[in-house]
């Protein structure tokens, strides 16, 4: 079994981002040193740094999404941006998407340990959800994928003229550019790199905002979605 490194004390920071909800990203912190360790869902060496890297870098995502909106969190992992970011804003209905049971158990415990009312954790990948999922507003991710790759998941699973936001890091600029292609196709209008954290965080975090219109996901998924909405009708009426 791994041990886990030391969690160091919160910043200020943290205080300051987390409000009243800050014990609770304490607690989350806590978790993710431990059983995360433990349990291979994030490395011992991020131990050190899970307050800068991570919560926080994770939270300021909040300066982005809007107010009120539906949110799935995209290859939720150990639950990051999606934990910190509904401790900052629980005006948000968020979803953790994980194909992995044995990270969706953690995500499960987190959400009934910290009361987080508004987040609901949903086992399986963005494809095998498509049509059963009801459409967000926002799709959240962080660097699992390229990001040509990371929008093929993640665009289907929004609402006409949603939004999918995703953490990147510094090839931001060049992964839209390689990706243009397949954004088209996809039915996304328009693309920006957005830094958010300013005194929070150092490096700001860089945020890949992939905009679309009236037909998320291109035709193809357009389609898909149909006729997964429509074996859906049929398996309730029986």
């Amino acid at each position: 079994m791994t041990e886990a490194a030391e969690l160091p004390p919160a910043p200020d920071e943290a205080r300051t981002v987390f409000d009243e909800f800050f014990p609770e990203a304490v607690r989350y912190a806590e978790l993710l040193a431990d059983a995360g360790v433990k349990r291979g869902l994030i490395g011992p060496r991020e131990v050190p740094r899970l307050w800068e890297r991570h919560l926080l870098n994770c939270a300021v995502l909040s300066e982005v999404v809007p107010e009120g909106v539906t949110v799935c969190d995209v290859g939720s992992g150990a639950g990051l941006p999606g934990i910190p970011l509904a401790l900052v804003r629980p005006d948000l209905k968020i979803t953790l998407l994980e194909p992995l049971l044995r990270r969706t158990n953690f995500l499960q415990e987190v959400v009934e340990l910290l009361g987080l009312d508004h987040v609901t954790v949903v086992r399986g990948r963005a494809e095998e959800v498509l049509g059963t999922l009801q459409p967000v507003h926002v799709v959240t991710a962080r660097a699992v994928a390229p990001l040509d790759r990371l929008a093929g998941w993640g665009v289907p699973l929004l609402r006409p003229y949603g939004e999918m936001l995703a953490l990147k890091g510094d090839t931001a600029e060049e992964e839209i550019k390689g990706a243009r292609a397949a954004l088209s196709k996809l039915g996304v209008v328009e693309t920006s790199v957005l830094h958010v954290g300013e005194g929070i965080v150092d490096p700001l975090a860089t945020v890949v905002r992939v905009e679309v219109g009236e037909s998320p996901g291109g035709v193809r998924f357009a389609t898909k979605r149909a006729k997964a909405a429509q074996v859906g009708r049929a398996r309730r009426r029986r």
